[in-house]
């Protein structure tokens, strides 16, 4: 476990312990009070240069929309601010927000804001765009605001003055702080309020105005975003002058403009280009531990996919070992739930395993009345187990679609694979939930929370893209969320990981190990996982 991690444990344990033992909540704080002066920052990096990044769709300036996704999450990370983003140490670090604080029952929350942000028009920015981005888009639940799953604890957010607000929450909820960081980011009220929100397409698609280190200078479809510094940035002007966004949905080309100087910073998605980039004499290929899982799933909505036995049929079937071997060239470790291994505190492989069995996925589907017919495919009442299997065009992940479509065949199962661009993927299979079986990842804060992506209450609509439901999960789902003594707290989350590897809502496929690929002539880029490391852009330096 890296020493960051270990840190970040042990001062998230003791925001919780803080927040369990309670106190005045105008009196209690439970954070750092000034980020920039206790951020580690080069003693004088140099200005200007310009840098390209990858993406492999058109983004969304909104990060609430309906449809914004992975794509967008990175662009609008640098053009935004939430009231937290992750620290340094993966702890919740202050951003809008410079300090907060939880009342003793828990049930309410006081963040105290920066008086000295402007929006990109240069409107100040205060507590009533918290309220109204809250209020009026997250917690309205008939505009399905993505992300907003993540919040079924709030009830309203108040305003007690322009630079302080007040979360109210229905139950404990020892994570808000995290969760604030996590894609998150907060919209001007005076641009948006009486607009259609989702369909306003000239701040979604053409000039969003926030309080980010970047602003939209331009943006074509297909193509490119163009962003320039911020001068007004609440945390002083980039260093960086320019930022473009490259739409490039070939990973392939991303290797290749990266190797020729076109690319400068990427997560590497397809690692069979790794040892040649490695070979790059201006570039470095990092490791870093990240927050992330993948996992496949089987729509629950379908009778087929609902029992228990058939889900573990498909683990049994599934080389997971080979994927990780000859795809993902080492850089992962088999997954078996939901809690990833660098959450030290709250993570058990003390849970059920599948081994690569072809024998016991067979055995298990007869268990539940199936019978292999003269083609070699299952059928039961006569109906032969055929399903379709959707991936989006993202990085490796058609090849190893491949490879588990032939492992789920050799099984009896007639699996046609659905290759879709990203954006089609995320209308059908996560906002349409029109899909028998689809693979994906998920990340979350560095917190064992994840009571959005299986909770019932985020079936059919929210981020339970398999639909699963289940009383006992989401007892301890809620149980997680409402216990603040951190010992307490893992006891809850690895019992959550044992129920989770038995009953399988997602068919868990492997944790991966992020490979950071970076220009060298980029300076003051924290070691942490790509994602994290857009929070700080604003430091980043090019040499000179």
């Amino acid at each position: 476990m890296k020493k960051s991690t270990i840190l970040s444990v042990l001062f998230t344990m003791l925001l919780l312990l803080l927040a369990a033992c309670g106190g005045n909540n105008s009196s209690q704080s439970d954070a750092p009070t000034d980020d920039a002066s206790s951020e580690e920052t080069s003693s004088s990096p140099s200005q200007g240069g310009e840098i390209a990044i990858p993406i492999v769709g058109d983004p969304i300036f909104n990060p609430w929309h309906p449809n914004a996704y992975a794509e967008s999450n990175v662009v609008n990370r640098i053009l935004f601010s939430g009231l937290t983003k992750p620290g340094k140490d993966t702890a919740p670090a202050p951003s809008l927000a410079t300090e907060w604080s939880a009342s003793e029952d828990g049930l309410t929350w006081t963040f105290k804001l920066r008086d000295d942000v402007k929006w990109h028009d240069g409107e100040a920015f205060t507590a009533d765009d918290v309220v109204f981005t809250f209020n009026t888009l997250v917690l309205d639940e008939s505009k399905g605001a993505n992300g907003a799953s993540n919040f079924r604890a709030l009830d309203e957010v108040t305003k007690v003055d322009d630079a302080t607000v007040e979360f109210h929450l229905n139950r404990p909820w020892a994570s808000l702080p995290a969760y604030l960081g996590f894609n998150a980011e907060i919209l001007p009220q005076h641009v948006l309020e009486g607009t259609d929100v989702w369909n306003n397409t000239a701040f979604n698609k053409e000039t969003p105005i926030g309080t980010g280190p970047y602003k939209v200078e331009t943006y074509t479809s297909g193509q490119s975003v163009v962003l320039t510094a911020n001068d007004d940035y609440f945390l002083g002007r980039p260093n960086i002058d320019k930022v473009t966004y490259k739409i490039l949905a070939d990973v392939n080309t991303h290797i290749a403009q990266a190797m020729t100087q076109e690319l400068d910073i990427f997560s590497l998605e397809d690692t069979s280009s790794l040892e040649r980039l490695q070979n790059v004499a201006h570039l470095s290929v990092e490791p870093r531990n990240v927050t992330k899982y993948y996992w496949v799933a089987v729509n629950q909505n379908n009778p087929t996919f609902q029992d228990v036995k058939f889900r573990q049929a498909i683990m049994h079937a599934i080389n997971r070992q080979a994927i990780i071997d000859n795809i993902l060239k080492g850089y992962a470790t088999i997954a078996d739930a939901a809690i990833t291994p660098n959450l030290e505190t709250y993570y058990t492989n003390d849970v059920a395993k599948y081994d690569y069995n072809p024998e016991k996925a067979k055995a298990l589907l007869e268990e539940i009345g199936y019978i292999m017919n003269s083609d070699g495919v299952f059928e039961k009442d006569g109906e032969p187990l055929s399903f379709q299997f959707d991936v989006a065009v993202q990085g490796d992940l058609v090849t190893i679609a491949q490879l588990i479509q032939q492992d789920l065949k050799a099984v009896g199962m007639d699996v046609e694979l659905v290759t879709l661009d990203w954006n089609s993927m995320i209308q059908k299979d996560v906002v349409e939930r029109n899909y028998d079986m689809m693979m994906n990842w998920w990340t979350y804060p560095d917190d064992p929370d994840v009571y959005a992506q299986y909770h019932s209450s985020n079936a059919d609509t929210g981020n339970n893209i398999p639909n699963y439901k289940d009383e006992e999960m989401d007892r301890l789902l809620t149980l997680g969320q409402e216990t603040s003594d951190p010992a307490k707290r893992a006891e809850v989350y690895k019992e959550l990981q044992a129920y989770m590897a038995e009953q399988l809502p997602y068919q868990y496929l492997w944790y991966p190990q992020e490979l950071v690929v970076i220009n060298n002539k980029l300076e003051n880029v924290p070691e942490l996982n790509y994602g994290g490391t857009l929070h700080y852009i604003n430091e980043w330096s090019i040499k000179q």
